[in-house]
């Protein structure tokens, strides 16, 4: 199994959804004893936000390619050729203003490709990145995956969408709620971890 965790928080150490994340790996390899790590962490090698340039190079033949297009696509055939090569991918995804964080969508901007990770045909649109297992580790300092807030939650519901978009359907989710919440975040992390099950 090669394994790919994405990282998008900044904050190190102190990162819930990057302790979650690797909570997440550690019993994937103890399943599986000879799997391998790629980690990338998109805070330290961010992916820059999509201009003119990278738009261009992606709806122009390779073969007609200038200079500063090659350069610019070299981002996205990196992230695509990382994704494609592993077997299982594994999110740590930080809530930030009900969404996102922003590298992360840069990284999602770089991979969601026409002609490479989905087509669109005469049947409507067809993912192309098939037999991949994902696992999102969602951290958020409220409650959100149930109660009043749950319709502010675009984390999940995104990602769900848009990997599902690209053919990635198996999707698992652990959450650790409620960490900026006193009387839950002390225990919000471990009962995560406890809920790991794979």
């Amino acid at each position: 199994m090669n394994i790919l965790h994405i990282i998008s928080s900044p904050r190190g150490g102190a990162s819930f959804s990057i302790k979650l994340g690797n909570a997440v790996i550690e019993k994937l390899q103890q399943a599986n004893p000879s799997s391998t790590l790629k980690v990338h962490d998109l805070t330290n090698k961010p992916f820059p936000h999509l201009e003119e340039v990278h738009l261009n190079s992606f709806y122009t033949p390779a073969e007609q390619h200038s200079a500063e297009m090659t350069e610019a696509i070299k981002h996205s055939d990196q992230a695509i050729a990382e994704l494609l090569a592993a077997d299982t991918i594994v999110i740590g995804v930080g809530m930030y203003n009900f969404s996102i964080p922003s590298t992360l969508k840069a990284w999602i901007d770089h991979i969601a490709r026409a002609g490479k990770t989905f087509n669109y045909s005469a049947n409507g649109p067809e993912g192309l990145i098939k037999g991949k297992k994902v696992y999102l580790a969602i951290t958020s300092g409220g409650i959100y995956s149930e109660g009043p807030m749950k319709a502010y939650d675009f984390t999940e519901s995104y990602l769900r969408a848009v990997l599902g978009f690209m053919g990635i359907t198996d999707i698992t989710v652990f959450r650790a709620e409620g960490v900026n919440f006193p009387d839950l975040k002390e225990v919000a992390l471990d009962k995560a971890i406890e809920s790991i099950v794979l």
